[in-house]
């Protein structure tokens, strides 16, 4: 609220000075300025995470999602790692944390809204078949806990909001490139 009343004020003093003609020559270092310390703001929200923190061995790889931050780490079995961000539950009570596993891969997912999703709104299709208006994406991998999946998305709006069902969300591109490196039995946590 500060920071807000702090650019109104800026923004106010810039005006007045403006009409007066004292600070037209400024303005391009001003918006680069502001835009500069919104990328920084930005950049700094995603929070690295280290494997070890969560696991005790590496084993066939490991994905932990970060649900705050909205992006997914991948370590692969021989510890190369990967970053990408993500789509995340609308709320609170969509939201499963914790510790499950990758258990089957769906190269072509099609995708059914679940009993909760009916519940909230009747109005949904009740089964989309692969392709573009899937849901899913191009690629799906489903987690040990029924429903929840890590899945692509067609809609790409979704990625970096609050948009899900319950799932993790990324682009077809990069949902292609985690699910090739990506083993059935990868252990995966939701925090």
């Amino acid at each position: 609220m500060a920071k807000r009343a702090a650019r109104l004020i800026d923004r106010r003093g810039f005006l007045v000075a403006s009409a007066s003609g004292m600070v037209a020559l400024a303005m391009p270092a001003i918006v680069r300025a502001q835009d500069a310390e919104s990328v920084r703001r930005n950049m700094s929200a995603f929070r690295l995470h280290d494997w070890r923190d969560h696991f005790d061995s590496l084993g066939k790889g490991i994905i932990i999602s970060d649900t705050n931050t909205r992006v997914l780490q991948h370590w692969t079995a021989d510890g190369e790692t990967r970053l990408y961000p993500t789509s995340v539950p609308q709320s609170d009570e969509l939201t499963r944390r914790g510790y499950t596993e990758i258990v089957f891969k769906d190269e072509a997912p099609d995708w059914a809204p679940t009993p909760s999703m009916i519940e909230r709104d009747p109005s949904l299709p009740r089964y989309v078949g692969p392709g573009p208006d899937n849901p899913l994406g191009i690629r799906a991998m489903h987690l040990s806990w029924q429903y929840y999946r890590i899945h692509g998305t067609n809609d790409t709006r979704k990625i970096g909001r609050k948009s899900s069902s319950g799932c993790i969300g990324l682009y077809n591109e990069q949902i292609i490139e985690v699910f090739d490196r990506t083993p059935v039995g990868t252990q995966v946590k939701l925090i």
